[in-house]
């Protein structure tokens, strides 16, 4: 068989194979009611009327029925192309898909191709929630997967960026992009219009977090559910803008089966003859002469526009830089003059001051020490980079003051102090349940996600501890700190430094011991803490009896005598135990002694928000002399900033993207 027959064959069998279950129903073991209840006929009649009303024609729907226990909250919403009548018609049908497959529970949620419909007893409403997350995709591979992968996540990218852009009534976007061999992507993703832009931008980034976990440019398909938003990519168009027809109104199994594309049109067998050879050649070769005339010219035209476009960038960056600045006398001001009632807490890079600025903005001042070593340039370009990092699980850095030997940095006010405040304190651990441990960790492990793969740089935090996270008044999680690595680094030159900044216990051994850190050196510490939040206990020490060991020493001896409820926090009585372990499990993954063996942040975050994929079974984690000092020693010491001028540390992931 020739080349391009095979090609032929090849591109027919990834356009024949579907993706993914048309529909998908889920439902929360989070409360039940019962057949003759108030508060199912609330629900019934609340999605009766969803798929009823003709008022609204742009897809969203959100509606509430009842009061106090008996209250519902419903959301349903439609992919942005589809017509009116059809999207009524997709919200009949997931209604009554969940009405039968979910008959008793309080909360519910049902995902197809064309519409989402969730409801619950607890408000949702302007919620982002990714959590359950649930992935298909295509078993087949593309032929160039590392050609496919360089332009699907691009094409995601900036999806990502057209939907959070959108409005309060629809959030949704559509691109496409050309793929090597001749495939093309096609790529739909959407939020709940309710979300704002960040939440919105937060969710999404999440799920294609997910593609490069579970696919990474490997699948040539893939559908990619959360409650709060939706992504799908395919090498066929699926989201034709022609009028469709209503879903039939008959319930369907409870996982449909899965709807091929229309088939593919193939040519008549050729006759053979020299006359229908060359014409065969020239139809191939002429439109392949075009492209390529095509291609060049979009090249070169990409690159002037490039050229200009980084102009005037740089012309941004000298504004961004004034916006930033802060005057030193507004800050003494605010902070009492750095007096040591405003005074909230001191970690390895110098003291944090509250303040309050003349407008009433609560502020945190971090006051660096004053033998930084960095120019007033370079130091500036560094706040002007982590400035623009993002997220609602990082604290802002507002801006910077330069006054003198004064250096100052700028954030945002996290009212609740830091999370080591509440773990290990024994009365305000027993108010710290188990669903708001669960949502820190998943906080901390998007942030730090965001920080490894999707921000404009990849951060390396290199001392992410419980000190270091903060929370909001709502409990959020917010990682503090994580730019200091670039600003405050005594001697990074060149990618080379020969100062450890870090908490023992949270170090990875080969940073602690041989100074060589990565993204993976943060997933030892993130595996640190997730213990620590799930024990209620430090890693310097864990207590048994009247002895007093290394927490992670503690969670492997009982992993493997199958025990492991006995990490589980005494204080922790509600909440299923399953999931627990599950995270002990997690965190036994980020703390594997060989660095190649701990997962990235995309696989935690992936794991934690999906309970059906199956994990990996843990090896004995790390542990470690240094000098011949036993670790537990070291760790009493409980060093923050610690200058060991005998490594020479290699920077290995810290590079602008």
């Amino acid at each position: 068989m020739c080349y391009s027959e095979r090609l032929l064959l090849l591109g027919i069998l990834l356009i024949l194979l579907p993706v993914a279950p048309t529909a998908w129903p889920q439902c929360y073991e989070t409360g039940n009611y019962s057949s003759n209840s108030t508060y199912r006929a609330n629900l019934v009649g609340l999605l009766a009327s969803m798929s009823s009303n003709t008022k609204i024609d742009y897809g969203f729907y959100n509606f509430t029925a009842g009061e106090n226990s008996n209250k519902v909250n419903a959301i349903a919403f439609c992919r942005g192309h589809l017509t009116p009548d059809f999207c009524r018609g997709c919200i009949k049908f997931g209604s009554n898909d969940l009405l039968q497959n979910c008959p008793h529970q309080k909360e519910a949620i049902y995902w197809s191709a064309d519409c989402t419909v969730r409801y619950s007893n607890r408000s949702i409403f302007g919620v982002m929630e990714e959590w359950p997350t649930t992935a298909f995709y295509n078993r087949l591979n593309p032929p160039d997967v590392e050609g496919f992968n360089n332009v699907l996540r691009p094409l995601l990218d900036r999806l990502t960026q057209r939907t959070a852009l959108g409005n309060s009534t629809l959030k949704f976007a559509v691109g496409s992009v050309e793929a090597p061999y001749f495939q093309r992507i096609y790529s739909l993703l959407q939020c709940t219009p309710d979300l704002n832009s960040l939440d919105c931008k937060i969710c999404l980034e999440g799920l294609v977090g997910y593609t490069s976990y579970c696919c990474d440019g490997r699948k040539v398909g893939g559908v990619f559910l959360a409650p709060s938003c939706y992504l799908r990519y395919e090498i066929y168009s699926f989201y034709p803008l022609a009028e469709q027809s209503p879903p039939p109104s008959s319930l369907p199994p409870p996982i449909a089966q899965p709807v091929p594309p229309p088939p593919l049109q193939l040519p008549p067998p050729a006759q053979g003859t020299k006359r229908n050879t060359t014409r065969t050649a020239i139809i191939i070769v002429a439109p392949t002469l075009v492209g390529i005339i095509l291609v060049v010219s979009i090249i070169y035209s990409f690159l002037r526009v490039r050229k200009r476009k980084d102009h005037f960038e740089t012309m941004d960056e000298i504004g961004n830089v004034e916006s930033l600045q802060f005057d030193f006398d507004i800050i003494r001001a605010a902070t009492c003059d750095f007096s040591d009632a405003n005074k909230v807490g001191k970690g390895g890079f110098g003291p944090v001051y509250e303040g309050k600025l003349p407008n009433g903005q609560e502020i945190a001042v971090k006051r660096l020490s004053r033998n930084s070593g960095q120019g007033n340039l370079e130091f500036k370009n560094e706040v002007v980079l982590v400035a623009k990092l993002q997220h609602r699980n990082l604290v802002r850095l507002l801006g910077f003051c330069l006054e003198g030997n004064e250096r100052l940095l700028v954030y945002e006010f996290v009212p609740n102090s830091s999370l080591d405040h509440y773990i290990f304190d024994p009365q305000k651990r027993a108010n710290l349940d188990w669903e708001s441990r669960y949502k820190i960790i998943k906080g901390i492990a998007r942030g730090l996600l965001y920080l490894h793969e999707d921000s404009r740089l990849r951060i390396i935090h290199r001392d992410l501890k419980a000190a270091n996270v903060l929370l909001d008044i709502e409990m959020n999680p917010k990682i503090s700190d994580f730019g200091m690595a670039r600003m405050c680094v005594l001697d990074q030159t060149e990618g080379r430094t020969n100062r450890i900044v870090g908490t023992y216990g949270y170090m990875a051994p080969e940073y602690a011991m041989l100074g060589e850190f990565s993204v993976k050196s943060d997933v030892f510490s993130f595996g640190v803490l997730m213990l620590e939040i799930i024990s209620g206990q430090k890693i310097t020490s864990f207590p048994e009896g009247e002895n007093r060991e290394y927490l992670l020493s503690y969670a492997w001896k009982n992993w493997r005598e199958g025990t492991t409820a006995n990490l589980i926090d005494l204080t922790l009585r509600s909440g299923p135990p399953s999931e627990m372990i599950r995270c002990i499990h997690i965190g036994l993954l980020c703390v594997q002694a060989n660095v190649a063996d701990r997962l990235d942040m995309a696989s935690v975050v992936f794991m934690l928000n999906s309970n059906f994929i199956t994990l990996p079974l843990p090896t004995q984690p790390a542990s470690f002399m240094q000098n011949g000092v036993p670790l537990a020693t070291l760790m009493k010491l409980d060093t923050d900033c610690r200058p060991m001028s005998q490594y020479e540390v290699s920077i290995t992931e810290l590079d602008p993207r």
